[in-house]
């Protein structure tokens, strides 16, 4: 399997399952949020804020789509390395509030890795179809 299918078959998963996340946290936040790995999370009014969790999931979801089906392998690239920070945030986010260890490293810790190894196939793809391309010069036919 070449990186270039392994980079799209990486992209799409992590879109789809990032968009399933995200409409998790508008359809049930509080039952979704239980898996995210702080140790309570807000009630009532306050509440809302899951949503905002489940839009942030969901557009990430769409952005990569939207790239990858524009063909724009490079910027796809350079936002997953982007996105990559995002699940980052949220590992130091759950440590900070002393939060599940396990939640952190194993489920936002793996999943930054995995989206920044994703970006960085996408980038590699670039350097290896520039580095296959032949350099010798052709003869030009017409002084030839």
């Amino acid at each position: 399997m070449t990186t270039q299918r392994i980079a799209t078959a990486l992209s799409l998963i992590g879109a789809l399952f990032i968009i399933y996340v995200g409409l998790s946290y508008l359809i049930a936040p509080v039952t979704t949020a239980s898996g995210f790995g702080l140790p309570a999370w807000p009630d009532g009014d306050a509440a809302a804020f899951l949503n905002l969790k489940g839009v942030r999931d969901t557009v990430s979801g769409l952005l990569l789509i939207a790239l990858l089906a524009a063909r724009q392998r490079f910027a796809l690239g350079i936002v997953t390395l982007v996105i990559a920070l995002i699940p980052l945030g949220d590992m130091i986010t759950v440590l900070s509030w002393h939060g599940s260890t396990a939640a952190a490293f194993g489920v936002h810790g793996f999943t930054a890795a995995l989206v920044a190894l994703t970006g960085v196939l996408l980038l590699l793809e670039r350097r290896t179809v520039a580095t296959d391309r032949p350099t010798t010069i052709e003869p030009n036919p017409v002084t030839a």
